[in-house]
């Protein structure tokens, strides 16, 4: 137990020096030292309640789900029974009451239809997504089930955590808590921001790109009134569109959307130099742009984006290479953010901002503060009480007790994970921790030498069986940490894991780099007798 080869002595001390470096940028951030650029600089990133930030409540409107998937079918439906051989023709497609009905001209392709459709109603999941049924002999109807919508929302709400994560992140800021509250409700924290509107704008807008024909038969005294041909739907142009405040018909299946969207950026027009927005296809979606406009020259097509019309152009001639620009009166700003929101993919439902607030810095260093007050009190009296209990094995203590501090900060900004109120807490659990795995060890010291056993020996034993008490306290502690940290959001999550990390750190100093200090004093002054 108090054999320390050179190969362990060395290992010990590399360790313990790389993880105290670690720790030096983040404490010399709170002080006028500026760290060397040149030199890597992990840092703790401070929480929602210590930096201060953005607190906003997103929830989704689920039965837009409920409406794509119904669409999606027709248009599934449509193009399935159009490349099948021979074709299916079909006819009296209705999507009333939430289901797809629609009549095949020829009864006797019933059973074709049906083996057609199985892959789609069956989906690719364990859930049986649409219930399928026919009537008088040749109307097939089908029917979302309700286990199949709320795979669905839940499908939609996780792709929207992602979007939303990657929108924030081309924000730059670091270490937003995104989490999903309830089936339709996520919660984000931004740390640092104090701009709610910023990212209120820039959450609210679900990005969804299309590109549809207009209808050229639409007749424009119907339009204004709302009043769309069959398979056609209506849009109103953008504020920032020269024809705002009136409508446009335009083919409700057969466009194009944003979903094959590679890249977006901000741009100017050549010709007019307005700020524009530059995007390009995946291969998929420039093949399928290209055959739209190919098929379609001298007709416009409406570039839609949030159920709003930018400009409905002309097709003059194929726009082949997967690329194309956006315009609609933007301003640099706006096309940015536009553009940050296409690349970051097209919210799959709309978000409403249902609750916000924000947190000003001043609140969090008064947490700091008071935080690290309440930890500087409490090691100050630890340590008077440490040393006065037990002498030099007391110093030993309170030394591992500030490595540890130190080496727990470190890690930290090695996993750059985020400092809460309740972390600082953690810390002081730390401190607590670190400090009982001293007092089991020398109070069992102390008590094999008052059993007689000699100075070496008494030592060796105490730390041989304080040891067993100490591993076994620290692992109930770690699967609490665990469990906490798995079930748990937010602050209890940044409690779990300063206590997870502080527990090996704890061990680490307490045991190891203490019982080598200990084992070197021994070896050189040979004490005939401790005083604890």
């Amino acid at each position: 137990m108090l054999d320390f080869p050179t190969w362990r002595r060395v290992w010990l001390w590399l360790v313990t020096l790389i993880c105290v470096a670690a720790a030096l940028p983040s404490l010399l951030s709170a002080t006028s030292i500026r760290w060397p650029d040149a030199l890597p600089d992990p840092m703790v990133n401070l929480g929602l309640d210590l930096a201060g930030g953005s607190h906003i409540l997103l929830e989704a409107d689920a039965s837009q789900v409920a409406a794509q998937r119904l669409d999606n079918m027709e248009e599934n439906v449509r193009n399935t029974m159009r490349s099948a051989e021979p074709r299916i023709r079909i006819g009296d497609v209705s999507t009333r009451d939430g289901r797809l009905s629609f009549v095949l001209d020829n009864p006797s392709q019933i059973d074709r239809a049906r083996e057609l459709l199985l892959p789609s109603i069956n989906g690719t999941g364990l859930v049986r997504e649409w219930d399928m049924v026919v009537e008088d002999g040749n109307r097939m109807i089908l029917t979302p089930t309700q286990e199949g919508i709320d795979q669905a929302v839940s499908d939609a709400m996780e792709s929207a955590i992602e979007v939303v994560r990657k929108r924030i992140d081309e924000l730059g800021t670091r270490e937003p808590t995104i989490i999903r509250q309830g089936d339709t409700r996520i919660v984000v924290q931004v740390p640092g921001l104090q701009d709610p509107e910023q990212l209120k704008a820039l959450l609210g807008q679900t990005a969804k790109l299309e590109f549809k024909l207009v209808d050229q038969n639409a007749l424009p005294s119907d339009v204004q009134q709302g009043l769309a041909p069959p398979g056609s739907e209506i849009f109103a142009y953008a504020e920032t569109s020269d024809f705002a405040g009136s409508s446009l018909a335009v083919r409700r299946l057969g466009g194009i959307r944003g979903d094959n969207l590679t890249g977006a950026q901000q741009s100017f027009d050549p010709q007019t130099n307005e700020p524009v927005v530059n995007i390009q296809f995946d291969s998929d979606g420039g093949r399928r742009f290209a055959k739209l406009t190919t098929d379609n020259v001298g007709k416009p097509f409406a570039i839609i984006l949030d159920e709003q019309v930018l400009s409905a152009p002309n097709i003059n001639e194929p726009i082949r290479g997967g690329t194309a620009m956006i315009s609609g009166g933007f301003s640099v700003e706006t096309a940015n953010q536009l553009a940050i929101s296409l690349r970051s993919g097209a919210l799959p439902v709309d978000l409403a901002v249902i609750e916000e607030r924000t947190v000003g810095p001043d609140l969090g260093a008064d947490s700091i503060k008071r935080g690290m007050l309440a930890m500087a009190l409490g090691s100050l009296l630890v340590i008077v009480l440490m040393i006065a209990s037990y002498g030099r094995f007391g110093v030993y203590a309170t030394v591992a007790l500030v490595i540890n501090v130190a080496m727990l900060l470190g890690i930290m900004a090695v996993l750059n994970t985020t400092l809460t109120l309740p972390g600082i807490a953690g810390f002081v659990l730390t401190i607590g921790a670190a400090v009982d795995a001293n007092v089991l060890i020398n109070e069992r010291i102390r008590e094999e030498r008052k059993r007689g056993r000699r100075v070496v020996a008494a030592v060796e034993n105490g730390y041989k069986e304080a040891s067993r008490a100490i591993y076994d306290a620290n692992v109930t502690n770690f699967i609490a940490g665990v469990l906490l940290f798995l079930f748990g959001s937010g602050p209890v999550r940044g409690f779990a894991v300063v206590l997870v990390i502080g527990l090996f750190t704890s061990v680490f100093t307490a045991v190891t780099l203490s019982r080598m200090w200990v084992a070197d004093w021994l070896r050189k002054a040979k004490p005939k007798d401790i005083v604890l």
